[in-house]
């Protein structure tokens, strides 16, 4: 199988330290007194006008159009956060993390922080308000002089956290995850892979979200790309899960190294990823598009849909655990393409046959374990090799 330069030698440093040993009381406190896994914070308060022209400065704050979710509020939503301004209703502070000194990354509040530099920007018009229904249709320049004094003296408050919180770079970022998770106050939870969008952003992560927009990627599982409205609409999308799909593909590639869980063996994968080069990135780009139009070839409008021996059909959509098992399968044999591609006819008798002996439901989402996932990876390779072999 492929690797990266990095991808080599990732797994040979190592892991975060296990915190679940038995300690006496005494080791307890001692720890304690010791400041581990304690989250250092600081809490600030500033007006609105002020706020926004913070906003302008160079590697002062990081808001990124797509940081945290694709899900975005629209005009009333936005609006009726300066309502709440204007009539003073308590607005949830949002959450930053030092990354630098005096840099930020916003953990929570990405959507609060848009609107309100959007308003004092004059690109929001104020819509759906309930209240001040008045002021629909204006924006913070025609606002009548003592309604803008009235909001401009109201203030937002942040809560930030501190890099100094621990010298250990692992448990930094295992905090910061730790951290975003029990202080996110949005009104939408956060899923899983929006939060590991959010705290490790890079080259890795951008590749992700490139790879989303694959044609044959997006056929497969039910996403649309040409339409806009209905990609938005798209729970899959919406929740950032297609990202997390293809997560799933690089990281499963390293099963033998799997622990904490599926959703704990990803996050590691994304904070190991952070190191990752140019050249890794475009080996993985690589890996993958090689990858999944191989198993295209083979499979076309089946792809990713799991047989089913009692029909004798293919299932109407894609499973995640056949996914896994069909990715990081062909991905073990790209140097026999040709061979593969010619038999194809083969692999799928083959691919029938396995679900017929699956009594265990391994490919369609029976059993999450580590030796679960390493024997439905394993019988579909072995089910390629033994093709090839013929």
């Amino acid at each position: 199988m492929i690797l990266t330069p990095t991808e080599e030698k990732m797994w040979k440093t190592s892991p975060p330290k296990n915190t679940s040993q038995t300690m006496t009381d005494d080791q307890i406190n001692a720890k304690y007194e010791k400041g581990e896994q304690r989250i250092l914070t600081e809490m600030n308060r500033e007006k609105l006008p002020s706020f926004v022209e913070a906003l302008k400065k160079p590697n002062y704050m990081d808001v990124r159009p797509f940081y945290q979710r694709r899900l975005r509020w629209d005009a009333t939503m936005q609006s009726r956060l300066i309502e709440s301004f204007l009539i003073n209703i308590p607005v949830p502070p949002i959450i930053l993390y030092e990354k630098d000194y005096n840099s930020y990354e916003v953990m929570d509040g990405q959507q609060r922080i848009t609107a309100i530099r959007d308003f004092y920007e004059n690109k929001l018009e104020l819509t759906g308000l309930e209240l001040w229904t008045e002021l629909n249709g204006r924006n913070y320049h025609s606002l009548p002089h003592k309604i803008k004094a009235g909001i401009d003296r109201r203030s937002i408050s942040s809560i930030v956290l501190i890099t100094e919180s621990t010298s250990d770079p692992d448990e930094a970022l295992l905090l910061k995850q730790l951290a975003f998770e029990r202080l996110n106050t949005g009104g939408v939870e956060l899923s899983r892979q929006e939060i590991r969008n959010c705290l490790y952003y890079g080259k890795f992560n951008q590749l992700l979200l490139d790879l989303t927009e694959n044609p044959i990627f997006a056929k497969a599982w039910g996403i649309p790309i040409d339409n806009s409205e209905e990609r938005s609409q798209n729970n899959l999308y919406k929740k950032m899960e297609d990202a997390e799909l293809i997560l799933r593909f690089f990281s499963l590639r390293h099963v033998e190294d799997f622990r904490r869980g599926m959703e704990g063996f990803l996050d590691l994968y994304m904070m190991k990823s952070l190191t990752f080069s140019e050249q890794d990135i475009e080996i993985l780009r690589n890996i993958f598009i090689k990858t999944i139009n191989f198993a295209s070839q083979i499979y076309g409008n089946n792809l990713f849909k799991p047989f089913d021996p009692q029909s004798e059909t293919w299932k109407n959509k894609a499973y995640k655990a056949y996914y896994d098992a069909v990715m990081v399968g062909f991905s073990k044999h790209l140097k026999d393409v040709d061979c593969l591609i010619e038999r194809a006819s083969r692999v799928i008798e083959e691919t029938k046959k396995l679900f017929k002996e699956d009594k265990s439901k391994l490919f369609t989402g029976g059993g999450t374990t580590k030796t679960d996932i390493q024997k439905r990876i394993r019988l579909f390779d072995e089910m390629l090799s033994h093709v090839i072999a013929e």
